[in-house]
Formats: structure tokens, sequence, C-alpha cells
């Protein structure tokens, strides 16, 4: 199916599913705020001793000798015995990685999703230059457009099939090329992702600067990107091709004339689409609640 053109020619292997993912996968800098608990005035104990009281003076009686009483012992009380506050503990801050230069964040960005990934998952990401090509992927995704040259993922090794009949429509065989793809949402909770997003953020932003725009920007440029791919129509039974040459292109105008990143979706079939917007929801609710 061939695209409509907008400033440059894609491919129909675009992979655009992958790139979503990875760009997410990359993302920057958790900000852990650790909460401490105020400090409380500690009230000031003052030691108070007992005022004693002046002796009555009594006139004695005239003629009578005088007579020396023993005065009472003069008892000092002690003060009361202060109170120590009980310590407060104080946590240490956990340590926070630090990152390294964007031109040398690939072995730690990589090493990073090796965490969260499988083998053969790991095997479908390209490893040079992360986060850049995942910047410049969901900046061309939000706009509606696929970036090949930027992809963050090896193209399918199988090819694109139709299925001829009365009709020409895409072969089902063909969406199990993007299986793989789609397991790499499954492979991590909406949390991983988006905390991933958080640690690498600072990165990201540096690379998006890069490109011409402002700082802290791309978060939005995210959403967006998100947003289009949720707006993906989802069409009932399969939908009639037309072969123009050696590509194809959907039969009724109404799906031909959508953007190249959503005709890409709908490419991968009902059941991988269904998927992809279920993770991409989540991940949306968890940028929101940031």
């Amino acid at each position: 199916m061939s695209d409509s053109p907008d400033v440059q020619k894609r491919s129909t292997n675009s992979n655009l599913l992958l790139a979503i993912i990875t760009l997410i996968v990359v993302a920057c800098v958790v900000a852990f705020v650790l909460l401490k608990p105020s400090d409380e005035p500690v009230a000031r104990i003052e030691a108070t001793e007992p005022v004693k009281e002046r002796p009555i003076m009594e006139l004695k009686p005239l003629n009578e000798p005088d007579i020396i009483e023993p005065e009472e012992p003069t008892t000092v009380e002690q003060p009361a015995e202060l109170e120590v506050p009980a310590q407060r503990i104080v946590e240490p801050e956990p340590e926070v990685a630090t990152l390294p230069a964007l031109n040398d964040s690939d072995t730690m960005v990589v090493a990073k999703i090796d965490e969260y990934l499988s083998d053969s998952v790991m095997s479908l990401l390209v490893t040079d230059d992360v986060i850049r090509r995942g910047v410049v992927f969901i900046d061309n995704l939000a706009q509606g457009k696929v970036a090949k040259k930027h992809n963050p993922v090896i193209k399918p090794q199988e090819n694109f099939s139709v299925t001829e009949g009365d009709i020409l429509t895409i072969d089902p065989n063909s969406y199990e090329r993007y299986t793989p793809y789609v397991k790499i949402f499954t492979s991590m909770s909406a949390a991983q992702v988006v905390r991933m997003f958080e640690e690498y953020q600072p990165l990201i932003n540096d690379a998006y600067t890069e490109i011409g725009y402002g700082d802290d920007e791309f978060k939005q440029t995210l959403n967006d990107a998100i947003d289009l791919l949720l707006d993906t129509p989802e069409p009932e039974g399969a939908l009639p091709l037309l072969r123009d040459s050696v590509t194809y292109q959907y039969a009724f105008s109404e799906w031909e004339q959508l953007p190249a990143a959503q005709k890409q979706l709908l490419r991968m079939g009902p059941e991988n689409m269904k998927k992809v917007k279920a993770a991409l929801r989540n991940i949306k609710a968890q940028l929101e609640s940031k």
C-alpha cells in the first residue's frame, strides 16, 4: 500500500510499533524525592527550684531567756530530669546514577533495557544512537509520519503478503510479522516504561533540543504521538486493497487518506492493534499521573 507523500517517501515495512515502544522505553530521569518528616520544635524544659517561704517572725514573751531553736534543715529539690527528645532517624538519600553524555549513552541505555526484555526481543532493537533515533522517530510519529531512516528497530524479516480472491485483502499471516514487536508492550508494565522515561529524560531533552525544540517539550510530543495512534480507526472485517504497480493501497479512500503512522498500525492486524492500544492507554495514564 502506498502511503501518501508527507515530507519524504515512506516504506510499507516501516516498523511503527517497535519504534514507539523503544522510544518510550528509552526515556529519562527518575526524580527520587525523599519525603522527610518535618522538624518539630523541641520544647525547652526549664528546671525550676521551689521558692522557700520566709519564716514568720514571732515575738517572744518578755523576760524569757533567749532560746535558740535549731533551724530546720533546708531541703533543696533536685531539678526535674530533662527529657531527651527521641532522635529523628534520617535515611540517606538514594544515590542517583550519573548520566553519561548523550554521545556516550548507548551502553547504559541498552543495558537498562536489557534488564526488562528477553534476548529475543532485544535482538529486534537497533542499538546505536538509541535515544536520538527514538526521539526523531517519535517527533515524526506525532505528525503522522514514519521516519524510516531513524527506525529504532529492525524491520520484519517476512515480506508483506496478500490474499487474492474475489477481492484483494491483507493475508492474516502477514499480521504475525508484528507479534514479536507487540511482545515488547506486554513484557513491561506501564509503570516500568514511564520510570525509564523519567530516568533518561535529561538525555531525551538534550536530543530534542538538538533538532530545534525547547527544553522539556518532548513529553508533550510523546503524548501527541500516543493520541494519534489511539485515534486510529478499527475496521470491522478485512479491508479491500488495490494493487498499485509493485505496492498496494487501501481500496477505500477514508482508509488510504489516513496518516502514514495510522496506516502502519492498521497493517499490524486487529488483534495486535488492540494490544498496542491497551498498552498505550496505560502508558498515557501513567504519564498524566506524574
